[in-house]
């Protein structure tokens, strides 16, 4: 009877321990999900993605475009100047473009202060050129107008020969310049420029070198 009861109090005794020892395994497992799920919330932040869309520039490598400003014809005055550009793309960066321009010139001090000397005539006193040029955009960038509202942009230099046609006579001229566009949309565009041209003439008896420097905006299309 004894041994009996002493068995008894084996078993209850081994099922207390059991018992307990599962108690504390799942009250360890409870607390390292809750741990885990605090960790959770601290390491990973409530963020959502932002997705930026930037309209991309038209993949067309040919662009033609008006211009208009002024250009200064050394001992002849400021005098506008109007002309067509037509430009290809070679690369993402470089570009060789053609230009063609027309203005009237003023006349000259000497003949404003002389009262009646005429030294051209009304049509040698129109002024036509022609170049081609090699362009580098060495500056491309971005400009924020709002939040919303945000442009390319690039700063360009430019440099090239052609012919100036002045009274009568042609002249082989160097031009150099530089330039800020502004891409309205991904097709059109803006170009602010300052042009000097550099060319030699003996209107006045002797030989003389000029530049005639030319401030232009402009308007563009990519096709």
């Amino acid at each position: 009877m004894e041994t009996r009861v002493q068995h008894i109090l084996l078993a209850a005794s081994l099922l207390s321990a059991l018992t307990c020892f599962s108690t504390s395994v799942f009250a360890a497992d409870e607390k390292e999900k809750n741990n885990d799920g605090e960790l959770g919330k601290i390491i990973t932040p409530d963020i959502e993605r932002r997705h930026i869309k930037e309209a991309d520039l038209d993949s067309e490598d040919f662009e033609v475009g008006l211009y208009t400003g002024v250009l200064n014809v050394e001992d002849f005055g400021s005098n506008m100047v109007a002309g067509v550009s037509f430009s290809y793309h070679i690369t993402e960066d470089f570009f060789a473009q053609a230009n063609y321009g027309t203005s009237k010139t003023e006349k000259t001090s000497y003949e404003l202060l002389s009262g009646g000397v005429e030294l051209l005539t009304k049509d040698q006193r129109d002024l036509s050129y022609y170049n081609i040029s090699l362009g580098y955009d060495f500056l491309p960038g971005q400009v924020y107008l709002s939040e919303k509202w945000h442009f390319n942009t690039s700063v360009y230099l430019v440099a090239g020969a052609g012919n100036t046609n002045f009274a009568d006579k042609n002249y082989f001229t160097y031009n150099l310049g530089a330039g800020f566009k502004f891409y309205a949309t991904d097709w059109l565009m803006l170009d602010l420029s300052m042009r000097n041209y550099s060319f030699e003439h003996e209107l006045f008896g002797v030989a003389k070198k000029i530049n005639n420097p030319e401030s232009r905006l402009g308007i563009s299309i990519f096709f």
